[in-house]
């Protein structure tokens, strides 16, 4: 599934969601940095974590090999969590401003 539709717009999605995760049921994330939290929908809140997670790795792959975070060989998993913050700037602009702002 790479598009679902939300509110009567068309959202074209960073990742591959199930049937089950793809749904609007409303969910409370919360900015691990501020405390401040937000609801939205559960296939965002799924988008959230998967864009979490994948900073992740993707800072633990250049450390482990001596490079700067974000702008080392590995592009591939930085393009990646980009992907994830694009369809929040572009789709949840007010939740990306509390959650990965």
């Amino acid at each position: 599934m790479k598009v679902i539709e939300y509110k009567g717009k068309k959202l074209k999605l960073p990742y591959e969601l199930t049937e089950g995760e793809a749904t609007a049921d409303m969910t409370t994330r919360i900015n691990p940095f501020s405390g401040e939290s937000i609801d939205l929908p559960r296939f965002a809140a799924i988008i959230y974590d998967t864009v979490m997670e994948l900073n992740h790795y993707a800072e633990m792959k250049d450390r482990a090999t001596g490079q700067a975070l974000g702008i080392s060989e590995h592009q591939k998993d930085w393009q990646k969590v980009r992907d994830g913050l694009n369809f929040f700037r572009r789709y949840f602009a007010k939740e990306y401003m509390v959650l990965l702002d």
